[in-house]
């Protein structure tokens, strides 16, 4: 499945059941952050993943889905590594300490997945990169930070 911005998701992985997933809180600052944007590329993306995703209140989103403030353990397969990376608002970016901006292509296409899916994204050269959802090491809705 070709996702926005020419992200791929995994066929192999994907069923009907497991869908993108946002929580209502998450949508409303999104959406804040967006309108307050010129439009973009990655705004662009990002606009379609949350036009995609099932909205739920967040004592209902499940514990093995990417939310914002996440920090997933991720393979790269490309580089055959595992990374640990945290989902934040583009203001608390940081890619070196593995911060990723929900802006990024990358960011907007991990929002909303679960552990076992995988994505596909294009890179700059006509390369791709490959990440697969390992773990989800902290979710803040799983932890009971519903404003996080």
């Amino acid at each position: 499945m070709v996702m926005p911005g020419g992200c791929r998701l995994h066929e192999r992985e994907y069923a009907v059941e497991q869908r993108l997933y946002l929580t209502h809180t998450d949508l409303e600052r999104l959406e804040s952050l967006l309108d307050t944007l010129a439009p973009s590329q990655n705004t662009l993306r990002l606009e379609e993943e949350l036009a995609r995703a099932v909205v739920v209140e967040s004592k209902d989103i499940p514990p093995d889905v990417v939310t914002m403030n996440s920090r997933v353990r991720v393979f790269d397969e490309n580089e055959g590594r595992e990374l640990v990376l945290t989902l934040v608002y583009p203001s608390q970016a940081d890619a070196d300490a593995g911060r990723i901006s929900v802006l990024a292509p990358v960011g907007s296409a991990l929002l909303g997945l679960s552990v076992g899916q995988s994505i596909d994204w294009p890179m700059p050269e006509g390369r791709t990169k490959t990440l697969q959802i390992l773990e989800i090491l902290y979710q803040p809705e799983a932890s009971g930070d519903f404003e996080s």
